[in-house]
């Protein structure tokens, strides 16, 4: 049996998890003089604000009123490029070892990086979406049925039905109505989960027709052919059953996270987060640090802004173990800059 070589990179810091917080991490080590290779299981940086909602504003990141999850991620990956990271992408951490000098190696199915710090950032871990238990489900999905939107004009025109009753399936169902031919949204409950302005936003819409709410309801049965769905089943409680015109449709029944191979690298854990110091952000395993939402500390929040403060702090921390003797000073940057990308 043929055995694949992996390939091999030699780092300062290992940071696990190209989200937000990940991608900032990079600026910050970069800043302290610090190399990083960034690793994601899924093929592109960004994590969920890639992945489940590029195209939705957010709110809360200081000094943008409103910016687009997509291009925060654009913004931090331009921030980073000056200190030339490593981006290795489309597999999951799959090991982790720690060498007799302290320095560790990072495993994927193709790739073994060598550092001296490890930084985990992996957002709430592997997330996998919640499926609807339908019989033909998979011939239809990434074709006709997803679990989030990566380009709201790929739905323009068509009938759509979206499944669920929490913040994404409403906040959807009202960002998608005034481009889309119809929207169906289907929740078992006739209360939604999702904030009150939202669902206020929805209601208008269905007195406007744009919109038709069913609830409660549940989906039972997906018909087309060739992967492109044609009609969508839906059953009410007694088990009546209506036939709904549909080109999409859109799942948002949560996301199953997973602390996968981290629950057997030695480090307390916090129910399903990582217990860290948040004065350093050091795990109670010696040269591995974590920070983002995967943490977990007395007053923790779990906001993208909290995680980019975080990841100063584990910069600062990563500089005391990489260079021991080495007196950290805080340098602001307009004192001094930024190398050119």
């Amino acid at each position: 049996m043929e055995t694949r070589t992996k390939n091999i990179t030699k780092t300062d810091i290992a940071v696990i998890g190209a989200g937000p917080v990940g991608l900032f991490m990079v600026f910050e080590a970069g800043f302290l003089g610090y190399k990083c290779a960034v690793i994601d299981s899924l093929p592109h940086i960004g994590g969920q604000l890639s992945a489940l909602y590029p195209e939705k504003p957010i709110y809360d990141i200081p000094g943008y009123p409103s910016v687009l999850a997509g291009d925060i991620v654009e913004k931090l990956a331009e921030q980073g490029e000056p200190f030339d990271p490593q981006y290795i992408l489309g597999n999951p951490v799959s090991e982790l070892t720690e060498q007799k000098d302290g320095s560790f190696i990072v495993g994927t199915a193709t790739d073994e990086i060598h550092c001296k710090v490890v930084i985990i950032a992996a957002g709430m871990g592997v997330f996998t979406p919640r499926r609807p238990p339908l019989e033909n489900l998979a011939d239809y999905e990434n074709t006709s049925v997803f679990y989030s939107v990566q380009k709201k004009a790929q739905f323009e025109g068509k009938s759509i039905v979206i499944a669920g009753g929490g913040d994404s399936a409403v906040d959807w169902a009202v960002e998608l109505a005034n481009s889309a031919k119809h929207i169906h949204v289907i929740h078992s409950r006739n209360s939604f989960r999702a904030a009150e302005e939202t669902v206020r936003q929805m209601r208008e819409l269905e007195a406007a027709c744009k919109v038709t709410v069913h609830a409660p309801a549940q989906l039972s049965e997906l018909h087309g052919k060739d992967g492109q769905l044609e009609q969508v089943v839906i059953a009410d409680l007694e088990g009546n059953k209506t036939e709904l015109e549909a080109d999409n449709l859109l799942c948002f029944f949560g996301m199953s996270p997973a602390l996968g191979p981290i629950n057997d690298w030695n480090i307390d854990l916090a129910g399903k987060k990582i217990a860290v110091e948040a004065s350093t952000m050091q795990t109670t395993r010696p040269g591995i640090l974590a920070i983002g939402d995967i943490t977990d500390y007395l007053g923790k929040l779990d906001l993208i802004l909290t995680g980019f403060a975080e990841g100063a702090i584990a910069a600062k921390t990563a500089q005391g173990i990489i260079d021991p003797d080495k007196k950290f000073k805080l340098v602001y940057t307009p004192s001094k800059g930024v190398p050119a990308a």
